[in-house]
C-alpha cells in the first residue's frame, strides 16, 4: 500500500508539472526578442524595415529585415490595426505588412483555470488520501502490536552453505544431546512407537561466546525444519499483556509450520523468578512468563514443536521453567579445553593465509579461558595486524601479538619512562619470572615483557601446559609466592617498594582469602565462611567476630609464608635475577625459549655474538693473507 501511495503522489506531481509547463509555453515570448515600446515598432513600419509581424493576444512580435526580433505589449481592449491608425500609418503601408494574428486566449484562460483551481484541488485531495492511508497503516500497526516479532528462517538448500554439526567445533557431549532432537524431528515414529516422548524444551547454559546460538541454528539445519529465532527482551513491553500476546502468536505461527524449532535467546530477560520484585510493580514480565509456561505444557499440548533457549544466568530462572514437561533437559556448554580450542582454531583458520610454520597447538596452549567467539576474534585481530604490516600471510608472531592485545590491550611504546623506572620494571617482572621458574608447583613462564600494555607497565605470562579443573594447596601457595615476586625483587634490589605491586598484592590477598574461607586449606580446617551481607549472594555470615579475627590472622600467616618462600627463591637465584633483568632492559620482550636459555645460562645476546664474529674475522683474514704469494717483479 505504501508503494501504491507513492505512485499516486508521483502521478499528481507529474500532472501539475505538465500544466505549469504548458502554461509557460503558451505564454512565453519568442526567445531572444528585445522588449520595446509599441511606438518603436510603428517607427520601424514607417521606415519599411519590418519583414513580419505576429500578433498573439496582447503581444506584438516584429521580425526586422536583418533577422532581429522586437517584442511589445498592447492593451487587451485595443487591436493592432487601431494602434497603427492611431499613429497615422498610411493604409497602403498597413496593407503591405505581413501580419499574422493568432488568438489563443481560450487556451490561456483554460490554463489559468487549471493552475489556479484544479491543481490545488488535486494536491489537497492527494495529500488527504495519503494521510488516510497512513492513518489506516498506523491502526494496522497498532493491531500488529501484539504480534510476534520472531524471525523465521528456512534451511539453506545449498548443503555447502548450510551450517551443520560438522561446522561446530568441540562441544561433543552437547551435540550428542541435541542429536536426539534432530532424530525426533526427522523420524518421530521411531520414538513414539516405543512410547518415548522427546523433551519439549532444551535449555542451553554456558558463558557468552560458547556457541549456544550457533548450535541451535545447526540443529534446525540438521533437522531441515523452519527455525524461529527471537530474544527474551522482545516480549517485555510497558503495556501488560503484550508479551503474552506475542507468545501466543509465536506458538500459533510455529504450529502452522510444524515440525519446527523455536529458539529464545537470553531467556533470563523474561524467565526470572516470579515474586522476586525484579522490575518494580510491572506485571508484564510475569504475565509473559505465565504464557510461556502454559504454551509449553498447557491443557492442549503442542505437536511437533521443540523449544530451545539459551542463557548464561540459570540461577535467576523461575523453578517452573525447569520442571519436566518444559525445559526438562539442560545442556551445559563449557569453555573449550585445549583440544577443543585447537579444533575451533582450525575451523576459523579456513580462508585465512596462515603460514604452514604456525603451530595451532601452541596457539591453543596460549589461550586458556578463550571462548569460541574469542578465538574467532583472535584470528581476525591477527589478520588485521598482518595487513597493517603489509604482509601477505599471517605468521605465528602476528597471532601471539594479537593474544597479548586481546588480553592486555595494545602496546604503549610511545610511553616515555626514565632509565630508573625501566630498571625497576625490569627487576619487578624478572622477580615474577624467576620465582615462577624455580618453584616446582608453578605454571611454566611463557613470556616476560616490560612493554606497557593497557594499565600495566609490563607483565609476566605463565600458563599451564594442560587444562586443569582442580587446584591443589601447593599450586595456590606457589601462585601467592609468584605474585610477590615483583614486590620482593624491588625490596631486594632497590631497598624499597613502589606502587607497581598494588595489583599483585590485591590478587595475592584474594587467593589467600579463598584459601582460608572457601577451600578449607588452612589450619582452621574444612570450614566455609560465608560472605558478608553486603555481597550480592545475600548469604548470612555463619561466624562470630572472634572467628573473623582468626580468619584475618590465618590469611596474614599464609601471606607471610609466601613472602618468605619468594624471598628465599630470589636470594638463592640472585644471578639469574640480575641476568634476566639486564636482558629485559636490552630486549624488552623475552619469549619462553629465550627465557629458558637465560635461566640455563646458555643464551647468547646478539651483541656478544656480533663481537665474537668481529674478533674471529681478522684472524681469518690474516691466515688467508699468509697463503697468498707475493707478486714477482719483472726485470
Amino acid at each position: 500500500m505504501n508503494k501504491f501511495a507513492k505512485n499516486i503522489l508521483s502521478a499528481l506531481l507529474s500532472v501539475l508539472a505538465i500544466i505549469v509547463v504548458f502554461g509557460f509555453l503558451v505564454n512565453q515570448a519568442a526567445p531572444g526578442a528585445e522588449r520595446v515600446p509599441v511606438s518603436e515598432i510603428v517607427t520601424d513600419i514607417q521606415e519599411d524595415s519590418i519583414e513580419k509581424i505576429v500578433v498573439s493576444n496582447n503581444r506584438i512580435v516584429a521580425t526586422l529585415n536583418n533577422g532581429t526580433e522586437k517584442l511589445a505589449e498592447k492593451e487587451a481592449s485595443q487591436s493592432f490595426l487601431d494602434i497603427l491608425q492611431g499613429y497615422n500609418v498610411p493604409a497602403e503601408t498597413i496593407q503591405e505588412l505581413n501580419i499574422d494574428i493568432s488568438n489563443n486566449e481560450g487556451s490561456r484562460i483554460a490554463t489559468s483555470i487549471l493552475i489556479q483551481l484544479v491543481a490545488p484541488i488535486l494536491l489537497i485531495g492527494g495529500l488527504l488520501w495519503i494521510s488516510v492511508k497512513q492513518a489506516q497503516k498506523g491502526s494496522a500497526q497498532a493491531m500488529m502490536f501484539g504480534k510476534s516479532m520472531a524471525r523465521m528462517t528456512m534451511p539453506s538448500k545449498d548443503k555447502k552453505k548450510r551450517l551443520t554439526f560438522n561446522d561446530v567445533a568441540g562441544l561433543k557431549e552437547a551435540k550428542e544431546e541435541l542429536y536426539e532432537i534432530v532424530e525426533f524431528l526427522k523420524n518421530p515414529q521411531k520414538y513414539t512407537a516405543i512410547g518415548a516422548k522427546i523433551p519439549k524444551g532444551v535449555l542451553l547454559i554456558g558463558p557468552p561466546g560458547t556457541g549456544k546460538t550457533l548450535l541451535a541454528r545447526a540443529v534446525a539445519n540438521e533437522a531441515e525444519v523452519p527455525f524461529f529465532y527471537t530474544s527474551g527482551s522482545e516480549f517485555v513491553e510497558m503495556f501488560v499483556g503484550v508479551g503474552a500476546s506475542r507468545i501466543r502468536d509465536l506458538f500459533k505461527t510455529a504450529e502452522k509450520n510444524s515440525p519446527a524449532l523455536i529458539f529464545i535467546d537470553e531467556l533470563d530477560a523474561v524467565g526470572r523468578s516470579r515474586g522476586s520484585g525484579v522490575g518494580g510493580g510491572n506485571d508484564e514480565r510475569e504475565q509473559t512468563l505465565n504464557q510461556i509456561l502454559v504454551e509449553m505444557d498447557g491443557f492442549e499440548p503442542n505437536k511437533g514443536l521443540i523449544i530451545l533457549a539459551a542463557t548464561n544466568r540459570p540461577d535467576v530462572l523461575d523453578r517452573a521453567l525447569m520442571r519436566p514437561g518444559r525445559f526438562d533437559r539442560q545442556v551445559t556448554l563449557d569453555l573449550p579445553d585445549i583440544k577443543e580450542r585447537e579444533q575451533i582454531l582450525h575451523v576459523h583458520a579456513k580462508g585465512k593465509p596462515i603460514e604452514k610454520s604456525v603451530s595451532i597447538r601452541k596457539i591453543a596452549e596460549r589461550t586458556p579461558g578463550f571462548s569460541g567467539a574469542d578465538l574467532q576474534n583472535l584470528l581476525n585481530e591477527a589478520a588485521i595486524y598482518a595487513a597493517r604490516q603489509n604482509k601477505t600471510s599471517i605468521t605465528e608472531l602476528d597471532i601471539l601479538e594479537s593474544i597479548d592485545k586481546v588480553l592486555m590491550g595494545p602496546e604503549r611504546r610511545s610511553r616515555v619512562i626514565t632509565d630508573k623506572e625501566k630498571s625497576i620494571v625490569a627487576y619487578h617482572e624478572a622477580g615474577h619470572a624467576v620465582a615462577g621458574h624455580y618453584l616446582e608447583s608453578s605454571d611454566p613462564i611463557q613470556k616476560v615483557t616490560i612493554i606497557a600494555r593497557g594499565q600495566a607497565g609490563g607483565y609476566t605470562l605463565k600458563l599451564p601446559s594442560e587444562d586443569r579443573r582442580l587446584h591443589s594447596r601447593s599450586e595456590f601457595e606457589a601462585d601467592m609466592a609468584v605474585a610477590l615476586g615483583g614486590y620482593v625483587a624491588e625490596e631486594l634490589i632497590f631497598g624499597e617498594m613502589t606502587t607497581g605491586a598494588s595489583n599483585d598484592i590485591q590478587k595475592l590477598t584474594q587467593i589467600a582469602e579463598h584459601y582460608v574461607r572457601y577451600y578449607g586449606m588452612s589450619e582452621l580446617g574444612p570450614v566455609h565462611f560465608a560472605d558478608y551481607p553486603s555481597n550480592r549472594t545475600g548469604e548470612t555470615p555463619n561466624f562470630s567476630q572472634k572467628t573473623l579475627e582468626s580468619v584475618d590472622t590465618e590469611v596474614k600467616k599464609i601471606i607471610d609464608k609466601a613472602y618468605q618462600t619468594c624471598k628465599k627463591t630470589l636470594v638463592d637465584n640472585r644471578k639469574a635475577l640480575d641476568t634476566l633483568a639486564q636482558a629485559l632492559i636490552k630486549l624488552e620482550t623475552i619469549e619462553r625459549d629465550d627465557f629458558v636459555a637465560i635461566m640455563d645460562g646458555t643464551y647468547v645476546f646478539p651483541e656478544e655474538e656480533q663481537e665474537q664474529t668481529i674478533q674471529e674475522q681478522p684472524s681469518t683474514e690474516l691466515a688467508s693473507s699468509k697463503t697468498k704469494k707475493k707478486p714477482s717483479k719483472k726485470k
